[in-house]
């Protein structure tokens, strides 16, 4: 076949392929818009919620507004949550005068399981317990860890699944640029 025999051929093909999508998206019954994507993406307003912390106070997200708020669901059975503990204290100590939080949602349903692994990896950012999962469902949590960081106006701006070593750098980029805005 000729090269012009073959690009007749793709053309059609493709054009064929086209106009299957359109066929379908046509046919399809539309889906509202929560069938199509979760709530927690960037641009949502976090949803609010108030947890118990590990000494006893409890911590509520709408009162951190005007603050950029870095949300880090783990748990201590979590091999990278346990990695990234330390990282995550140290940004936390390094932008906390510049308008930055942190707060570690553990997810366990005892506590003492948490309050053992803190004993040997102490943290000075709050730990909020969450026992029933209620915030960690709220929020979506599909794995550990999760985090998601949330603006001074109480918008998530960026979701983040998992943890491999070298995410910090992007968190750090993310949390100079929001405690700029």
């Amino acid at each position: 076949m000729t090269p012009s025999g073959n690009r007749m051929i793709n053309g059609m093909v493709n054009g064929k392929v086209k106009l299957l999508g359109v066929l379908l998206a046509l046919a399809l019954p539309a889906l509202p818009a929560s069938a199509l994507a979760d709530n927690i993406v960037p641009g949502a307003v976090a949803p609010n919620f108030v947890l118990t912390s590990n000494t006893g106070k409890p911590v509520a997200l709408a009162d951190l507004k005007g603050q950029v708020v870095l949300i880090n669901f783990w748990a201590s059975w979590c091999g990278p949550c346990r990695q990234e503990m330390p990282i995550l204290d140290q940004l936390y100590r390094s932008y906390q005068a510049a308008g930055f939080t942190l707060l570690g949602v553990n997810v366990e349903p005892n506590a003492a399981d948490a309050e053992k692994f803190l004993k040997g990896t102490p943290v000075t950012f709050p730990i909020l317990l969450d026992p029933k999962s209620t915030v960690s469902k709220l929020y979506e949590v599909s794995g550990m860890p999760s985090t998601i960081i949330v603006d001074r106006d109480g918008k998530i701006r960026y979701v983040h699944h998992g943890y491999k070593p070298g995410d910090e750098g992007e968190y750090l980029n993310q949390i100079r640029a929001l405690t700029q805005e």
